[in-house]
């Protein structure tokens, strides 16, 4: 009996229903891109938020500025939530990463979306430094390295929070003498404030009793073609850095300062985050992807650090900043695993990028960089804006 007459319009069939099956797909797939894409966005349940965390209550504070613009931070790790701003098409699009209520933030591994960063932003070499004489050991949570305070770090600390107008919210944060290895009782005051200028304002304030490293950050996920968009690839950067700090296999500087200027590196004239990123480049491999500090060029007060800009939206965003330096990150480390994002999105491989405005990685072993050393007497006083406008 030959049975190839009847399997072959059988495979026929079947592919042609697969076919139709993929196309129904990707046309599905394409309408709820647009879908996404075109509504316009609007902010978290406060509700979703109110809860208790180590004893201490959790609130979302809402920001609207006489602009338009909002925003909604919570006292839980100091988070940016969300950051909606106009686009080309007068719609408020969401520009940040986040969730739609508490408790994703609370699961482990520690994604760090919009958070506050303390005690010190960025890798600490073997978790160690030495300071006055005595070698402290901070928490290990990155390999063999301390990042971004450790398992203790502010990410996972409630702060307390107070809504100075509907344009600003306060929050204020004790880090104790030996949290996370470090030393010293460091008071420390976030303020945001939604400007109407476009922009939120991060003004940072810190004070010790003992001499201690500190590297304040926020840690907000952008991906300016709206938050859930699959890729920041098509975005336009442009960093006002000369030179950066490379890195070893562990992400931690080598100590040398490179220059740029014919590397994958050269964000001193706008270029597309996706032309370079996957070139032949051992820092490149190293981070696998971006993933690095740049030096900023040197000036007093705010400067501009950056421009990043959105084809799709027409969402451009300047980045200012008294820091030396800027970590730009393209998200080489997401997976999109989970569907917790908001409106249940998966956050996939390089669907954000960061810009964290920071003193340097591994200050306290590295010498010729900046000091983050902060004494006692002494007040840190640092601000940050991310201030956005749209390209018609």
């Amino acid at each position: 009996m030959n049975l190839n007459r009847y399997v072959f319009p059988a495979v026929v069939l079947f592919a042609g229903l697969s076919t139709a099956c993929n196309s129904e797909t990707a046309k599905q797939s394409a309408a709820d891109s647009l879908s996404h894409s075109s509504a316009a966005a609007v902010l978290p349940d406060t509700l979703a938020f109110q809860g208790k965390y180590n004893e201490q209550a959790t609130h979302l504070y809402v920001l609207k500025n006489k602009s338009g613009d909002e925003a909604a931070i919570t006292n839980y790790g100091g988070r940016v939530v969300s950051l909606l701003v106009k686009d080309n098409k007068d719609q408020l699009v969401d520009v940040v990463l986040g969730h739609d209520a508490i408790g994703p933030y609370q699961e482990k591994p520690e994604s760090y979306y919009g958070a506050l960063i303390g005690r010190y932003g960025n890798r600490i070499a073997k978790g160690k430094f030495t300071l006055d004489g005595k070698t402290y050991q901070l928490q290990i949570n990155n390999g063999v390295n301390s990042l971004h305070g450790g398992t203790d770090g502010y990410q996972a600390k409630v702060w307390g929070g107070r809504q100075v107008d509907p344009q600003t919210v306060e929050l204020n944060y004790i880090s104790k003498d030996g949290e996370g290895g470090y030393p010293g009782n460091l008071q420390v005051k976030v303020t945001y404030t939604l400007q109407d200028d476009h922009s939120l304002k991060i003004a940072y304030e810190a004070k010790t009793d003992k001499a201690t490293p500190v590297n304040l950050t926020n840690h907000s996920f952008f991906n300016l073609n709206g938050a859930g968009d699959p890729s920041v690839l098509d975005h336009i950067v442009q960093l006002n850095a000369d030179e950066y700090t490379p890195v070893d296999t562990a992400l931690i500087p080598t100590g040398k300062l490179a220059k740029v200027a014919g590397t994958p590196f050269d964000f001193t004239k706008p270029t597309p985050i996706g032309e370079r990123i996957d070139a032949d480049d051992a820092q490149l491999k190293n981070g696998k992807g971006y993933d690095h500090n740049f030096v900023l060029r040197k000036g007093d007060g705010l400067k501009q650090a950056a421009i990043v800009s959105s084809p799709k939206t027409g969402i451009e965003m300047e980045v200012l900043t008294e820091e030396p330096g800027v970590q730009f990150y393209t998200g080489n480390f997401m997976t999109g695993e989970k569907d917790n994002g908001k409106g249940k999105t998966r956050y996939g491989y390089r669907s954000a990028f960061c810009l964290e405005t920071q003193h340097f990685p591994d200050s306290p072993n590295q010498p010729s960089f900046p000091s983050t050393i902060l004494q006692p007497g002494k007040t840190l006083n640092s601000t940050t804006v991310y201030k956005f406008s749209v390209k018609k």
